[in-house]
């Protein structure tokens, strides 16, 4: 996702002036729970390396390291102290801790796939790391779906941006990449919420005895 208090022009004239630094603490803090545009930066870096300005294996290099150190920050992060943290969030936004729970319960069944996947889905991949901890996933697990989604997914942007940065403006590159986490959030939204909501209505029926309603009734 692309952030207005840094222009994509900044974030190239950032890139060029530290290089493979620029592309480490980008996703790195991205994926430590700070909402930085670790995905541009990443995007960006391979574009370079598509331009000859830095070399596509740095670059590679770099964003998975970034990724995965990142993440594993955001994991004792969440795991040390996360869940009050959230606790006070959610007072403030009046959800209730009840809520939350239940919402750290559904990430829990679904901790690896998030973990994994979660880096291609907006604002997933800023918040996987953290959500980890809280929900107490098991370390060696982690770590082992932190390094295949971090490499995964280092490799699909620096290697996108690479190729198609030499025919494709990289405004409309940036672009298409953010939609498709958009698309993917609305998917996962969509794919915990429809499920809830099923399980709430059968409950509020049971509770007031009503029947569910027969297909053409």
């Amino acid at each position: 996702m692309s952030f207005e208090f840094l222009s994509l022009e900044t974030i190239q004239e950032i890139a060029r002036q530290y290089g493979y630094w620029a592309v480490f603490l980008g996703i790195a803090l991205e994926s430590a729970g700070i909402p930085l545009p670790g995905e541009t930066i990443t995007l960006v870096g391979g574009f370079l390396a598509g331009s000859g300005e830095l070399n596509y294996w740095l670059v590679l290099g770099t964003a998975i390291a970034g990724a995965v150190i990142g993440d594993n920050f955001g994991y004792w992060i969440g795991k040390v102290g996360g869940w009050p943290f959230l606790v006070r969030v959610g007072r403030f936004f009046r959800i209730t801790e009840e809520q939350l729970t239940e919402a750290k319960n559904q990430f829990s069944e679904n901790a690896a796939r998030a973990v994994f996947f979660g880096r291609f889905v907006a604002l997933l991949r800023i918040f996987a790391g953290p959500m980890a901890g809280i929900a107490k996933m098991p370390y060696p697990q982690f770590i082992l779906c932190n390094l295949a989604g971090g490499t995964l997914w280092a490799s699909v942007m620096v290697t996108l941006s690479f190729f198609l940065g030499r025919v494709v403006p990289l405004e409309q590159l940036v672009s298409w990449v953010a939609r498709f986490a958009i698309v993917a959030l609305v998917l996962v939204i969509a794919w915990i919420a429809v499920p809830m909501w099923l399980e709430s209505r059968k409950l509020k029926q049971s509770s007031t005895g009503e029947q569910p309603s027969a297909p053409g009734e």
